[in-house]
């Protein structure tokens, strides 16, 4: 039972974190493919879990934090810029429906792959101890996120793209900051909420700033 729980938890934790991303650019593109790009990253690591095995384990976890820790910051500063394109866009009168950007689609799959490594190097710690147990918390935790996601994502399909985008970044960076830190010293995951909330009140600031091209000029006297 306890070999159970600890693949349900772990799954579901780092399982969570990669959801919610999918969710907020299903929120931004509108589409249900942001979804699959997610899923595909996970099943690229969760695949080749169970054939590589313990081989997973040898790979430095240093490198491996500060890999993915890069990934997420670079894909999280180009959503900053995004996020700021959205608001001029709105600002002038653009239109609503944007593109449905690549980018965005290997942000989905980068976000979930990173996760599921993160998962990875527990479960393949507890497979020799009891397969079935741990293949079932697993699928447990899997089937708690996917049905959690089912159930929300409608709700996030009516904020705009804009705040959508702040959110995707204000994540991807908060998880990048913490793979760093966690490459070097051991960090507690609650360490995540202050991280998201500087974050995107930071982006939320740098997209909304005003546009320097949309103030108005002082008045002119007469002469």
């Amino acid at each position: 039972m306890a070999i159970f729980l600890a693949a349900l938890g772990i799954t579901t934790l780092e399982l969570v974190e990669a959801s919610a991303v999918g969710l907020a650019l299903y929120g931004d593109s509108k589409r249900p493919s942001a979804f699959l790009y997610v899923a595909l990253g996970i099943a690229a690591v969760f695949v080749p879990m169970f054939v590589l095995g313990a081989l997973i384990t040898l790979l430095p976890n240093v490198y491996v934090r500060l890999v993915g820790g890069g990934l997420l910051l670079y894909f999280g500063l180009r959503l900053v810029k995004s996020a700021r394109k959205s608001v001029l866009r709105s600002r002038k009168g653009g239109l609503s429906a944007e593109h449905f950007e690549k980018g965005i689609m290997a942000t989905g799959f980068s976000v979930g792959a990173v996760e599921a490594f993160e998962a990875a190097i527990v479960l393949v710690a507890l497979l020799p101890n009891n397969f079935q147990s741990t293949v079932s918390g697993m699928g447990a935790g899997i089937a708690v996120v996917v049905v959690s996601t089912y159930v929300l994502r409608n709700q996030v399909r009516k904020v705009k793209q804009a705040n959508m985008k702040v959110v995707v970044s204000a994540l991807l960076l908060s998880f990048a900051v913490f793979w760093f830190a966690e490459a070097f010293v051991e960090v507690n995951d609650l360490v995540l909420i202050p991280l998201f909330v500087t974050f995107a009140f930071a982006v939320h600031r740098i997209a909304n700033r005003p546009s320097p091209d949309l103030r108005i000029a002082p008045d002119r006297p007469v002469a």
